[in-house]
Order: C-alpha cells, then structure tokens, then sequence
C-alpha cells in the first residue's frame, strides 16, 4: 500500500522550482559551452532563406527553458503515485541530455549528420515527455508544446543545413 500523499510546504515548492530552474538552465550553459563559437559559426553557413536571424536562438531558448522548468515543477508536485511521476521525470532529465548534445554535436564538432540523427531521437524523447507530463499534469504537457514545435523547426533546419553545407558540417 502507497504511503499518504503529503502536501509540500510553501518553502519546498519554492524551492522545487529553483532546482528545476537551476537543472534547465544548466543544460543551456552546457548548450552554450558547446556553442560558444555558434554566432560566426552559423554565419558562415549557407542558409534558406527562412533561416531565422542567429540573435533570435537565445531570446526563444530561454522562454522554453523557463517552460521547460515550470512544466516539470508541476509535474514534481503533482499529488500521484511516485512511480507516475518519476517515470515522468526521468524521461524529462533524458530529453535534457539530449538537448545538450546536439548543440555538441552540431556547433562544437560540426557533425551534421550525427546532430540529425540525434535531433530526431531528441524530438521523440521531447513528445514521450509531452505525453508522461500530460498523464500527470495536462498544464505541464501543454507548456512543452512550444518546445517540441521548435525542436521539430530545428530538425528541419539541421537537416537542411547539412545538405546545404556538406564540407562544413559533412
């Protein structure tokens, strides 16, 4: 038998959601570490037409980062069985690895290909997440449409980057 679910207090949600915060924003300093030399990097490539401008990269993925955050501290003080939120969880912290590698994989070692591959791995790992949130919390999988959307734009655009600039990102 489950042991009573017990209401967090004011400061252990609190704080839950700066830990969720500070996890997040980690994976994007890691992102940025890989990406330090991104902004001439990207430059350089040629790019569709639709390619959107490499200042608007940081303003969206600190929006979805901040989503990203509040949708798992949803899901963390969800009052359900453990065993559906961890579940939930450790999909989320997966999904954070893979969002950390392929700014690796894209911008640091320039391996187009391999960030495509991980890209649409990345992608599914994102909507398995939408839909484990959505059983637990339907707010906290709505708040990760907009990554998902985005991630797929991103897949996109790898895929085409890497066509277009086979020398550079073969």
């Amino acid at each position: 038998m489950n042991a009573p679910i017990r209401a967090l207090t004011r400061t252990e949600q609190t704080l839950g959601l700066v830990g969720w915060l500070a996890l997040c924003f980690l994976t994007a300093g890691a992102g940025a570490v890989a990406s330090a030399n991104a902004q001439s990097f990207y430059a350089a490539l040629v790019q569709p037409s639709w390619s959107p401008p490499g200042w608007l990269f940081g303003p969206v993925w600190t929006v979805l980062f901040t989503l990203m955050a509040v949708a798992a501290w949803l899901v963390w003080r969800a009052a359900v069985r453990p065993s559906d939120r961890n579940r939930a969880l450790v999909l989320f912290v997966v999904q954070l690895v893979a969002n950390a590698l392929w700014s690796w994989l894209f911008f640091a070692w320039q391996k187009g290909g391999w960030a495509f591959a991980e890209v649409v791995v990345f992608w599914l790992l994102i909507a398995a997440t939408c839909v484990a949130f959505w059983r637990v919390r339907p707010l906290a999988g709505l708040l990760l449409l907009p990554y998902l959307a985005w991630v797929a734009f991103a897949a996109y655009l790898n895929w085409v980057l890497w066509q277009a600039n086979p020398a550079i990102l073969g």
